[in-house]
């Protein structure tokens, strides 16, 4: 378990990251209500919602350490 860098809520990594279909051109489709992750200078980061994920975009460094 990992935290949401934004709200600090516990993410199960398993269930972030499970497959639930794929896109026509074979990108892999996951449930968003399972969490959401983001590539940042090299790093994965994962959230427990879009909103989070969207508020870290435009802010990423007021969340990192």
């Amino acid at each position: 378990m990992t935290k949401c860098p934004v709200c600090q809520k516990q993410i199960n990594l398993e269930a972030a990251d499970s497959l639930t279909g794929t896109t026509p051109g074979g990108a892999k489709e996951v449930d968003p209500t399972a969490g959401t992750r983001q590539f940042h200078d090299g790093t994965w980061y994962y959230f427990d919602s879009i909103e989070c994920r969207n508020r870290f975009t435009q802010r990423p460094d007021s969340y990192l350490e």
